[in-house]
């Protein structure tokens, strides 16, 4: 059986500087979806949210009651750095298969694409777990042919349907119109809907 990438596998990537994902701001999609966000009290959490930059919009939009869980140190570290008066509790250092609680909205952003595929439906089952009655999950994933070589590992609309459609009803996915350029075409903007 394949191994969930460990912790240190996670932590030496930031401290190399291997992080390829890192985009070193907001993305598009997730920005204009916070943006039409009216309940600033809604309970959000970030799953993997490496250095946070979602949740650093958040924080700035006055949704304070945002929370971020990263297996690494480090880029839980940075996000202390950038937003020093944040209240700790809001930054959790933890597996997020272990975490408790429960959220109205989720954000994805390369955290899906990062865990071994054969943890997805456990991600699934956790996802359903932490959200509320009606909680979404919106975000960003992949859609380029899974390979055994990752992360990020792929996928497509039609395996996320049969990952999803159990637990959640399926708003909205489809191919994100103002991806950053280097994702063009390679991103599914999601909106999916607790049962």
């Amino acid at each position: 059986m394949t191994m969930k990438l460990s912790k240190n596998y996670w932590e030496e990537r930031y401290q190399k500087g291997e992080i390829g994902w890192n985009v070193g701001n907001i993305t598009t999609p997730i920005k204009e979806y916070i943006d039409q966000l009216t309940d600033k009290n809604i309970k959000i959490l970030i799953p993997g949210a490496g250095n946070g930059y979602e949740f650093e919009y958040l924080i700035e939009k006055e949704f304070k009651n945002s929370f971020v869980v990263d297996y690494a140190e480090t880029p839980l570290e940075n996000i202390k750095k950038r937003i020093p008066d944040l209240d700790k509790n809001q930054i959790i250092n933890a597996d997020f298969f272990e975490l408790e609680g429960k959220y109205d909205l989720i954000i994805e952003q390369t955290f899906f694409c990062a865990l071994n595929p054969e943890f997805r439906k456990e991600y699934v089952q956790k996802m359903n777990s932490l959200l509320n009655p009606k909680g979404k999950i919106i975000g960003l994933l992949f859609q380029f042919p899974l390979t055994t070589e990752g992360p990020p590992f792929g996928g497509s609309a039609e395996e996320y349907t049969a990952l999803f459609a159990k637990d959640f009803s399926i708003i909205k996915m489809e191919t994100a119109s103002n991806s950053i350029k280097a994702r063009a075409g390679k991103e599914l903007f999601i909106i999916f809907e607790k049962k």
